[in-house]
């Protein structure tokens, strides 16, 4: 069976925490902001957790599926 390679656009917008959860990155926040109010765009800054539904193929992307 031969190694999976890293998906490299995956790993630079996916972040592993220590306790293995997978963190992303807010659509919409590249440009047209000037129409968004204050408050949407300071909850864009955040990062949230990837869905569970997608977990398993993130970590199949990034090599690090047990």
């Amino acid at each position: 069976m031969p190694k999976l390679k890293t998906h490299k656009g995956m790993a630079k917008r996916i972040k592993i925490t220590a306790s293995g959860k997978l963190l992303r990155r807010r659509a919409f926040r590249n440009h047209m902001l000037a129409h968004k109010q204050a408050s949407t765009k300071r909850e864009y800054v955040k990062e949230f957790q990837v869905s569970a539904g997608d977990t398993a193929n993130v970590k199949k992307m990034l090599g690090t599926y047990k």
